[in-house]
C-alpha cells in the first residue's frame, strides 16, 4: 500500500476561520486515509500563501518531493488548494504520474490510484489542453486584429515596425522590412534558421535591440509575420 502525503493551504489568516480552515482540510484528509486504508505519513502546510506559482510555496515543494520519493499518494482537500487553476493542478498531477506517484482530491473525487480516477484525470487533462488551445487562438486572433489595424500590442514595437508619435499606432520601418523580406527568401530557399541568423550578422544588419541574431529571434519574427 502506498504511503499518503497530505497537503493543506489557506491564502490568508482569515480563511482559518472563514471557509475551509487548515484544521478542517487536515481532518478530511485524515478521515479519507483512515477509511481508504492509507497510512498518512505527513501533512505539509502552507499558511497565508496564495495558490500562485508552485515554486513559491515551500510546503507544496516539500510535499511533492516527499510523495515522489515515496512513490506515494498526494492527498488534498480540493484542487483549489493545490493550484490556482485546473490547468496548473493537471500539470502537478502529470509530474506525479511521471514519478509513479498519485493524486487524490477529495472535493472533486479525483483519485488516480484507480482506473476510473485515471480516466477522469485524463479527461480533465484533455479539457485543460482544450482550454489552453482556445486561449491561444483568442490571443492570436486579437493580436492579428491589432496588427491589421496598426495598433500597439506590446511595450516594444515588433521588428519591422516603430510606434508612431501617438505611442499607439505602428509605422513601417523600410530597412527592417527589407531584412524581413530577406529572411523569408532565405527560408523559402531551405536555409536553416541558424544560418539565417549568421547571415544577418555577417551583413551587419542590426536586430531590434542591438543584440546578436539567434535562430530563436529569426523564428519569432517569421512566425509573427505568418500569423
Amino acid at each position: 500500500m502506498k504511503a499518503a502525503i497530505g497537503y493543506v493551504r489557506v491564502s490568508t489568516a482569515g480563511q482559518a476561520t472563514e471557509g475551509v480552515s487548515l484544521d478542517a482540510q487536515e481532518a478530511k484528509i485524515r478521515a479519507w486515509c483512515a477509511a481508504s486504508g492509507f497510512d498518512l505519513a505527513a501533512v505539509h502546510v502552507d499558511a497565508g500563501l496564495s495558490g500562485g506559482r508552485a515554486d513559491n510555496r515551500p510546503a507544496l515543494q516539500a510535499a511533492l518531493a516527499d510523495v515522489t520519493k515515496r512513490k506515494g499518494v498526494l492527498v488534498v482537500y480540493s484542487l483549489s488548494r493545490l493550484a490556482r487553476s485546473t490547468r496548473d493542478a493537471i500539470e502537478i498531477a502529470e509530474r506525479l504520474e511521471k514519478a509513479d506517484a498519485d493524486l487524490v482530491s477529495l472535493s472533486e473525487r479525483l483519485d488516480t490510484t484507480s482506473a476510473a480516477g485515471r480516466m477522469i484525470f485524463r479527461m480533465l487533462a484533455v479539457l485543460a489542453e482544450f482550454e489552453r488551445d482556445q486561449i491561444a487562438e483568442r490571443t492570436k486572433g486579437a493580436m492579428a486584429h491589432l496588427r491589421a489595424n496598426g495598433k500597439r500590442i506590446s511595450r516594444h514595437a515588433p521588428y519591422g515596425w516603430a510606434f508612431a508619435a501617438d505611442g499607439e499606432n505602428l509605422v513601417s520601418l523600410p530597412a527592417e522590412q527589407e531584412a524581413i523580406a530577406l529572411m523569408r527568401r532565405l527560408r523559402a530557399d531551405g536555409v536553416t534558421l541558424e544560418a539565417i541568423a549568421r547571415d544577418l550578422e555577417a551583413r551587419g544588419i542590426p536586430s531590434k535591440l542591438g543584440k546578436t541574431w539567434t535562430s530563436a529571434t529569426v523564428r519569432r519574427i517569421l512566425n509573427r509575420e505568418a500569423a
